[in-house]
Parts: C-alpha cells; sequence; structure tokens
C-alpha cells in the first residue's frame, strides 16, 4: 500500500467559470461514455483541428507530484477518476529521457472544458517511493487547452476509458496506472483510496491518495461498497446509484438514479428537474455573476441536510456542507459576505443515465474508495464529514 499527498490548488484566473467548468465536463463525459462515441469524436478531434474549444480553466485542482521519465522530470498532475488516460505538457512541457520510447500512435482526449492532443510514449512512471511503473503508456501533451495551473492529468478512471482514444488504433485500449502497478505486482490489492479534507485557504496539502489499499486512518465507522452501477453512460466510469432527499421530512430532490463519483468535477451536480427541486425547497435564487445559488444568511440559518442514499446508507451533507466556503468567496468572483450553494444545475434532464455527478463539494466530506478489480465504489465517514468549516 503507497500513500501519496494530493495538495489542492485555486486557478484565480479562471474561477468566475466554476459552474461553466463542471457542466461543460458533465456533457463530456456524458459523451465519452456513450457507446460508439469515443473513437468518432476522437478521429473528429484530429482531423478536424482543435477549433471552438471551450477552454475555461479548473477552479479547484487536486494535484499530487509524479516523476516521468529516466533521469526523471517532475510533473504536478490532476487527480481523475473521470478520466484513464495519464499525461503531461500543459503548464510544464513534456520533456523526453532516455527511458522515454514513442509508439508513433497520436493520442487526444476531450475533457470538455478543454483537450490535450498528443503522442504516446511508454516511459518510466513513479508515484511514489516503492511504485516505480518501468513501461506506462502516457501522453506527450504536445497541444492542451483548459489545464492552467496543472501540468496533466493523473487518469485513474477505468481502463475503458483509454479505448479510442488512439490514432491510428482506434480500438486500442492501455492499461492505467492502477492496472500497470497491480500487475507488476506492486500492490497488494487491486484498487485506490481516496481522501480529501475541506479547507478555508486557497493551497493546502488536505489530500490522499492511496494505491493497493485502504487507509483506516482516513475514516470513522463502517466503509461501506456498493457494486458499480450498469445504467450508461454512468457506467463506463465510478458510477453509483442513488437518491437525493432534503430535509428532515426526507422531500424527493432526485429519485434513484444514476451517476458518478468525480474528483475532476468541483461542485455537485444534478439534473435540471431535480435543481429545480432543491431550489424551491431552500429558496435560493440565482447569483448572475457567480452562476451559483445564492441564500440570505437567514435562509442559510433554516437549511437543512441534504441526503445521498447509495445502497442502504444515507450520507449526509449538512447545511455547512452545502455552501462554497466563505472565505474563498473572491475565488470564484464573489462577494465576501455572501452565501452560495455548491449544488448546481447539470443542464440535462433527469432519466439520461447521468443524474448527478457527486464532485469535489461531497468527496471532501467522505472517504472514497474505488475497488478496480471488483468493479464497486466504498463510502466511509470521516472527521470532515459534520465539519462546519464553511
Amino acid at each position: 500500500m503507497v500513500h501519496l499527498p494530493m495538495a489542492r490548488r485555486f486557478n484565480s484566473t479562471g474561477a468566475v467559470n466554476v459552474l461553466k467548468f463542471d457542466q461543460a465536463r458533465a456533457e463530456a463525459i456524458r459523451k465519452r461514455g456513450s457507446p460508439g462515441l469515443n473513437a468518432a469524436e476522437t478521429q473528429q478531434n484530429v482531423e478536424g483541428g482543435i477549433t471552438n474549444i471551450d477552454a475555461t480553466s479548473q477552479v479547484v485542482s487536486y494535484v499530487v507530484s509524479t516523476l516521468i521519465g529516466n533521469p526523471p522530470h517532475e510533473y504536478q498532475l490532476l487527480v481523475d477518476t473521470g478520466s484513464s488516460n495519464t499525461w503531461a505538457g500543459a503548464g510544464k512541457p513534456f520533456i523526453p529521457t532516455l527511458s522515454s520510447q514513442p509508439t508513433g500512435d497520436l493520442t487526444t482526449v476531450q475533457y470538455g472544458s478543454g483537450i490535450f492532443v498528443g503522442m504516446e510514449v511508454v516511459d518510466q512512471v513513479t508515484l511514489a517511493p516503492g511504485l516505480t511503473l518501468p513501461r506506462q503508456s502516457i501522453g506527450d501533451g504536445l497541444v492542451s487547452m483548459g489545464f492552467s495551473g496543472v501540468d496533466g492529468i493523473l487518469g485513474i478512471g477505468p481502463k475503458g476509458l483509454t479505448c479510442g482514444s488512439f490514432l491510428p488504433e482506434l480500438g486500442k485500449c492501455v492499461p492505467t496506472v492502477t492496472d500497470t502497478a497491480f500487475q507488476l505486482g506492486l500492490l497488494t490489492e487491486y484498487m485506490v483510496g481516496i481522501s480529501f479534507a475541506p479547507s478555508a485557504t486557497e493551497g493546502s496539502t488536505n489530500g490522499e491518495l492511496t494505491f493497493g489499499g485502504i487507509d483506516t486512518t482516513k475514516f470513522n465507522g463502517p466503509l461501506d461498497f456498493v457494486p458499480l452501477t450498469r445504467i450508461q453512460p454512468a457506467n463506463a466510469f465510478v458510477g453509483v446509484d442513488q437518491t437525493i432527499t432534503y430535509g428532515r421530512n426526507q422531500s424527493v430532490v432526485l429519485d434513484r438514479s444514476a451517476g458518478i463519483l468525480d474528483t475532476g468535477t468541483t461542485l455537485i451536480l444534478i439534473a435540471s428537474d431535480a435543481f429545480e427541486r432543491y431550489t424551491q425547497l431552500t429558496g435560493a435564487t440565482e447569483d448572475e455573476d457567480v452562476g451559483l445559488l445564492k441564500i440570505t444568511q437567514e435562509q442559510f440559518n433554516n437549511l437543512q441536510s441534504l441526503f445521498f442514499t447509495i445502497g442502504e446508507v444515507a450520507y449526509e451533507l449538512i447545511p455547512n456542507a452545502q455552501i462554497w466556503p466563505r472565505a474563498l468567496n473572491p475565488a470564484i468572483g464573489g462577494a465576501p459576505d455572501s452565501v452560495y450553494l455548491i449544488v448546481a444545475d447539470m443542464g440535462s434532464v433527469s432519466g439520461l443515465g447521468l443524474d448527478f455527478i457527486n464532485g469535489m463539494a461531497f468527496l471532501e466530506r467522505y472517504y472514497m474508495v474505488y475497488d478496480v478489480g471488483g468493479s464497486r465504489a466504498g463510502l466511509a465517514q470521516t472527521a470532515n464529514t459534520f465539519s462546519e468549516i464553511n
């Protein structure tokens, strides 16, 4: 079992685009998870050039320091459960070394908020001491848009998401870093543990990525697992089925449906009809400057918990967990004294197989395990679940 510290970074230049970024990512995720679209879009991205791309910047990035090559060069890679290709070359150019072996294949991924296009390279990747992958498929990002503040992506989602991201071999799939590490016998268990903590400061090392096991010091009580959803397109990702209810009366916000747990999304996104119900229940109004819902202090005093029922367990988000950290309002272009909600409109109606994305606002309150070998996801309470930090 190997632990990697994760640091949270804010990209203030793109902060006001937090909702647009997440909505664009949701649309890209829906397309990538739909059968037959990934390969076709890869071909279109490459042959049609890189034009009309919404290159907004990610607001919050959780990054790990990764060494690539021999002699190694250090890159700060965004941890992403919503994609599976690993690549470098955004903030810092990829530097080939003696261990870099180009395959001749072009590789590209559209993330909704940006894109990368590069050449596939088989190279040495060191994630932590004792976790060196001598021959890992990665991308040398020759062109990238929408990734300010990070050097690339560490994709730890399902292997199937790599399929269709290569040319000329559209049917090609490659192992993720988790796959490679397990196949080399470097991991005891075929899983990744993810721990985050809410923070009211812009820069902090408040996360940990654990390859090959579960860090029992990061959570309290039971760790409950559920099978990954079978509903498309959420089943192509770390997808689960859940119901969302509000308050003591358990008012239904979203009936049982499929969605994903995603470290690359900042907010909690829900289908438009569910978002309308949540808006009515909270009495919130949309803030045109920030794009998020805003409530008064009196409404915040009356705000009730949200419950996300996954399997047999209801995961509670207390009122404090439903608001953007007030100390960080300037980072999203907001007024210092305003109260903004982190539950937002996905931009599509329910019933399409991707009705919610539980992003970082949710995952900062719960410990998450992606059990690759068991095709399941686990969640547990942490010391931060009921924190009043915001």
